[in-house]
């Protein structure tokens, strides 16, 4: 067996172009332009914002709820076919939800939605970029995240200016349309299932070999279940979510408490999510130089220290600090988790041991905000909240800090029978 640089462009890159598409795409439509139509529904349906946004919930929950199954098999059969009939599916509905006149077909509609939506936004995407790459694992997610960071800057405004030319029934069977004709032929025609089965082993590098391919080596399920680690990762994980999630919903809302106009506290959080796409271009060359572990430590401590500044005040200084370092922090946190899972796992069977993960994301990241609007309404003040954000921002840092890794970093990610002795070192 030997290896050879290719001598075109790796496939994987690809791939990593079509997910950055698909994903801003699908994010955009499927996820963040369920707000700009909130008001118009709600003043032509009859039905109120807490009905409406339950079907919203109902999404996210089956979102959560599916993630073990996409991820089982996204592990067995890869993500094409997934995808494609996930992309087919949300087009589907997203155009039924433009024609919905009940409520209960409405929640049907989301309930739906949530289920393609697993099929098709981060979880499965970041699937697939763990198959394809090893050493630019980190430089792949990087490009797919920096573009769907930037959906609800596309998608916000387009869809607001569809609904003010079209009516937001027609606005929104455009963007069902539009979903269609992006990424079903992408998802189909681009996506593969490993580097593999184009002769290649991640990062580029093809192989040639009379021995027989073998499945990958890397960590099980269950083995990944019985660490330590893994669980410590979950709750420092879920914990820092548990903080973000609480304040990214309330932000608004808590710098109108604080005499900020509504205008400029939507610019604000706004400005979070430009944040977000600086810290994963920050992310994606410190991968190379520090371990996974210390980065994370790294991002939760950063989130911490914004949390901080909240509680110190509400000055524009402040503010600004607030939205520079939680944005940058939450930007590299959508990168780490995956990059480390992959790390201490391998990729064989990445799909389950992430989705297991997601599962207590979802519950987290769902039950988060609710759980800030029953302390404000408790004591009619954001401070128990932001005092609440701090402790779990910082319980975050500590918890990971514990963790610990359950077996040495896997040498190469590829599904090749390989000697101890030819693993490559560099891409």
């Amino acid at each position: 067996m030997w290896l050879e640089k290719a001598t075109k462009p790796f496939y994987g890159w690809y791939i990593t172009v079509t997910l950055a598409l698909t994903e801003t795409i699908s994010w955009g439509i499927v996820y963040y332009a369920f707000s700009v139509f909130l008001s118009p529904m709600e003043a032509e349906l009859g039905w109120s914002r807490s009905e409406l946004t339950a079907g919203f919930s109902l999404a996210l929950l089956m979102m959560g709820a599916m993630a073990f199954p996409v991820g089982a098999w996204i592990d067995r059969f890869g993500a094409r076919l997934l995808m494609t009939v996930g992309s087919i599916g949300a087009s589907l509905l997203v155009i039924a939800w433009s024609q919905v006149t009940s409520l209960p077909a409405f929640y049907l509609i989301w309930v739906g939605i949530g289920v393609c939506g697993a099929t098709i936004l981060y979880e499965p995407a970041f699937a697939v970029i763990a198959q394809w790459f090893h050493q630019r694992r980190s430089t792949a997610l990087a490009v797919v995240t920096f573009a769907a960071g930037l959906a609800s800057t596309i998608f916000l405004p387009l869809s607001d200016a569809l609904l003010h030319s079209l009516g937001w029934r027609t606005a929104i069977l455009t963007l069902g349309i539009f979903l269609a004709i992006m990424t079903i032929p992408l998802h189909a025609l681009v996506l593969r299932r490993r580097p593999a089965d184009l002769g290649l082993i991640p990062d580029g590098v093809v192989l040639k070999t009379a021995h027989k391919v073998l499945p990958q080596q890397s960590v099980s399920l269950r083995e990944a279940l019985q660490g330590r680690s893994f669980w410590l990762l979950t709750a420092g994980f879920c914990l820092a979510s548990l903080s973000a999630a609480a304040i990214r919903v309330h932000f608004i809302p808590f710098l109108i408490t604080a005499d900020v106009n509504s205008s400029t506290a939507a610019f604000a959080a706004g400005a979070i999510g430009i944040m977000q796409v600086v810290g994963r271009i920050i992310f994606a060359p410190l991968d190379h130089r520090f371990s996974s572990n210390l980065i994370i430590i790294g991002i939760f401590a950063l989130q911490s220290l914004a949390m901080g500044f909240l509680l110190i005040g509400q000055s524009p200084l402040i503010i600004a600090l607030f939205i520079f370092v939680f944005g940058t922090s939450q930007g590299a946190a959508t990168l780490a988790r995956p990059s480390i899972l992959a790390e201490l796992y391998g990729t064989s069977h990445y799909g389950r041991i992430s989705s297991v993960m997601a599962i207590f994301l979802t519950v987290t990241g769902t039950s988060a905000p609710l759980g800030a609007s029953l302390l404000y309404d408790r004591f009619e003040s954001y401070q128990p909240v932001l005092w609440l954000v701090l402790v779990s921002a910082l319980a975050a840092t500590g918890v990971v800090y514990l963790a610990k890794r359950s077996r040495a970093r896997i040498p190469i990610d590829a599904d090749v029978e390989v000697e101890p002795a030819t693993l490559p070192i560099g891409d």
